[in-house]
């Protein structure tokens, strides 16, 4: 039985019977018991409605990624559920691949309709990719070394034509497979008039505001301004037809204030004025434990949500001590006390290396069915295990010939930083670990905390040597994952890659590793695809490039149940995924969100 008290709020808030049109809105107050509130998404004023473009600061209607793209105003083909890996058709009715990979067949929904009552057609779908193309838009730079062109075959249906490679081999099927359930569709029409009022001009066509967008999604823009962001349900939206929801979403509008930090955010989570809270509150559990109150998470018991992703601690292989020594690597990675790690900088919503073995996979079922847990049991470690690494050391020959109590290679004390952006304290918390594993083994670790604005520009250049172990997450979920994180992890697609966003950020170089993670997206035979998971791992656990400090959720998921009820929930049967209610198949909660009492 969930944790929570079905109670109304104690004092309720005056409703107004209607509210002005969005150009001349002035919200102060919305009917609550219409109105569904959100914290931890929208952070600043929101720039553009421009679906095409770039820098929106629009996280309410456009966001997301293949793990769920939010589609509470575009929608996307499919939703991917993270928590069963099942796609599921929005836009689209169906797909179906060829024999060899090259070319994918989808059927669009017919009741499918943007804004102004026109259908989706398939030119819709190949005009958003062409100019997205042209403009190099994140969906463009992101699937141009995928797909080569979407072509037209009817009305309703069209064909994706993969790109090819040297030996005329589809470059990646799986991250096709994303575009399907992350790139959200635009009307060609609109687009036309997009390009046409900027001449054609990328630069222009990026920033455009887009205030007069079409849209397919069952919400559209109500109000906004520095305070707040309001859609409002679209009560023509096309999704209530038999072929998809059948019905609308509940809630009439969906509110974001924008609050000035997470604790502001929590303040009012706490209060009852925040229904779904996307921000980390440690020691959630308190909430309904110690302070009675109606809030629960996805699970009851720790770690309360789905954990995705891996915050991890990188090797800089620039530096010439980490990139010759992978008993050195290994010997901090088994050192670090990682459920002090869990315990204080994610209280305790992870689990333990002890309960998930660390591997290239995150802790979802579908995920650790991928590789012969047996087959590394010998190479995985649980942490703190001080013994283990100063024999590694020993062995290594990395020894203390000074006796100054820190080792030495080449006749040089081995120093290096760990790093994190300033103020990301559950990160501080874990290089603070970090550092004090190196002392344990006789390694100098020092901490160090840029601002962000510093350490964005020096973590993402190929050749820096100022950061040693450094962190940032690799990919959560996806129908391309593990594939993605694994590639991100040991791939050589992007070594020397400036401003490198995209992974592989320790510049590590295994050719073995590489020619697997190459081999993978083109098989489809589970038991091949298992032995080649496995043998990645076995060579990530060896060589140790970087090691996972913990697993964490993609998205925080809590909810407050003063006013509305029957959020999803691990054990309610339903397999509606935590995804904030918006975000891929999350975004089913919206239909079955009832009023309490």
């Amino acid at each position: 039985m969930r944790k929570t008290l079905a109670i109304l709020l104690a004092a309720a808030v005056v409703a107004t019977s209607s509210l002005p049109a969005y150009a001349q809105a002035n919200v102060s107050e919305l009917p609550r018991e219409e109105t569904l509130y959100f914290a931890g998404q929208q952070w600043g004023t929101v720039l553009s409605w421009n679906i095409m473009g770039a820098n929106q600061n629009n996280s309410m209607a456009i966001a997301g990624y293949p793990s769920g793209y939010r589609t509470l105003m575009f929608e996307t083909l499919f939703m991917y559920n993270f928590m069963n890996g099942e796609i599921t058709g929005l836009l689209g009715d169906s797909y179906e691949w060829n024999d060899d990979l090259t070319e994918v067949y989808v059927t669009l929904k017919d009741a499918a309709k943007w804004s102004d009552g026109t259908p989706v057609t398939s030119a819709d779908i190949a005009k958003t990719w062409e100019v997205s193309v042209q403009i190099g838009n994140q969906f463009g730079s992101t699937y141009g070394a995928y797909i080569d062109t979407i072509e037209p075959t009817g009305d309703k249906t069209f064909t994706i034509h993969c790109a090819l490679n040297e030996e005329g081999q589809p470059a990646n099927p799986l991250k096709v497979t994303d575009f399907l359930v992350g790139v959200p569709m635009a009307q060609a029409a609109w687009i036309d008039t997009l390009v046409e009022r900027n001449n054609g001009d990328s630069v222009s066509i990026l920033n455009d505001p887009g205030e007069d967008v079409v849209w397919s999604g069952p919400y559209t823009k109500y109000f906004t301004d520095d305070q707040k962001v309001v859609l409002i349900r679209d009560d023509n939206y096309w999704g209530q037809d038999e072929s998809m929801w059948g019905c609308l979403p509940v809630p009439k509008y969906i509110a974001h204030a924008i609050y000035a930090d997470n604790p502001a955010g929590e303040l009012a989570f706490k209060a009852g004025e925040v229904d779904v809270c996307q921000q980390f509150i440690g020691n959630v559990q308190n909430l309904w434990l110690k302070d009675g109150l109606p809030i629960s998470t996805y699970y009851e018991e720790a770690p309360y949500g789905v954990c995705l992703t891996m915050p991890t601690a990188w090797y800089n292989m620039n530096i010439p001590v980490l990139a010759e020594n992978p008993a050195l690597r290994k010997a901090i990675a088994i050192a670090v006390d990682y459920d002090t790690i869990i315990a204080n900088a994610m209280t305790n919503q992870s689990p333990s290396f002890d309960e998930v073995p660390r591997s290239l996979m995150n802790p979802t079922d579908g995920e650790q069915a991928l590789y012969d847990h047996d087959a590394v049991a010998d190479l995985q470690w649980a942490g703190n295990d001080i013994e283990g690494a100063k024999a590694l050391l020993d062995e290594a020959g990395l020894v203390d010939s000074d006796g100054d109590g820190y080792r030495e290679y080449n006749g040089q004390k081995i120093s290096l930083n760990a790093v994190c952006p300033n103020g990301w304290t559950d990160w501080q918390a874990s290089m603070e670990v970090v550092a004090a594993a190196g002392d344990k083994i006789g390694i100098e670790i020092t901490t160090l905390y840029p601002e962000w604005d510093i350490y964005q520009t020096v973590f993402t250049s190929p050749t820096q040597t100022e950061y040693a172990i450094f962190m940032w997450s690799p990919e959560a979920a996806s129908p391309s994952n593990p594939w993605t994180r694994v590639n991100q992890f040991m791939g050589l697609d992007y070594v020397g890659v400036e401003n490198n966003w995209s992974g592989n950020w320790g510049q590590y170089v295994n050719e073995e590793a590489d020619a697997i993670i190459k081999k993978i997206p083109l098989v489809t035979d589970t038991e091949e695809l298992k032995a080649l998971y496995t043998q990645l791992t076995k060579i990530y656990l060896t060589e140790v490039p970087s090691f996972s400090l913990m697993y964490r959720p993609n998205v925080f998921h809590a909810v407050n149940e003063s006013v509305w009820t029957n959020f999803p929930a691990g054990d309610d049967g339903r397999n509606i995924p935590p995804a904030d209610c918006t975000d891929g198949y999350g975004i089913a909660a919206l239909y079955e969100l009832e009023l309490v009492g």
